[in-house]
């Protein structure tokens, strides 16, 4: 149970600095052996596929910590209740925008590697590459009915709906601070 605890606390966080470690000494790689005129075919490659895994999976990190741009403005003119609410919907019209990408970014994936398609210089299956999106976007789901929980729990369950609202209001003033 404790692994995974850990695995939802931190498996965004852990593969992003990852995925950014490997970015970064490709790239400065990279940079060192073309002082020595001796480029590396790879490093680019290798780079520019970390990072779309960094993007799809930092989309996961942000619907976590619900830091997503976002307009506020709403939510704080509307009454505790109404915010909820709206938050509810808002996050359902994300879900479904996930589950979207998922069935359609699986499919085009898996047709990928069933063509055998390979990068030129790492020879990876491209499928793999392009599995970022239903990885990233299935972990982003996740995250989003974590959410829809809470903000459910918060409008018919036993904690205070104004706690929420107050958690949420605080994590936006926080966010504009920092």
């Amino acid at each position: 149970m404790k692994i995974i605890k850990w695995i939802d606390e931190y498996i965004e966080e852990v593969l992003l600095v990852i995925l950014s470690v490997v970015m970064v000494v490709v790239i400065f790689l990279q940079v060192v052996m073309r002082t020595f005129d001796n480029s590396l075919s790879w490093s680019e490659e290798l780079a520019r596929f970390s990072f779309i895994w960094l993007v799809y999976i930092g989309i996961s990190l942000g619907v976590k910590k619900q830091r997503h741009i976002k307009i506020d403005v709403l939510l704080h003119l509307l009454k505790e209740k109404s915010g909820v609410i709206l938050t509810i919907f808002s996050n359902l019209l994300f879900l479904a925008f996930a589950v979207f990408t998922i069935i359609y970014g699986y499919s085009i994936g898996e047709k990928l590697l069933a063509f055998g398609q390979q990068s030129p210089a790492l020879h990876i299956p491209m499928g793999l590459v392009y599995m970022a999106t239903p990885v990233g976007m299935t972990l982003t789901a996740i995250r989003l009915i974590q959410n829809l929980v809470k903000n459910f729990t918060a409008l018919f369950g036993s904690k205070e709906v104004s706690d929420v609202v107050t958690l949420e209001r605080e994590r936006a003033w926080k966010g504009t601070i920092e």
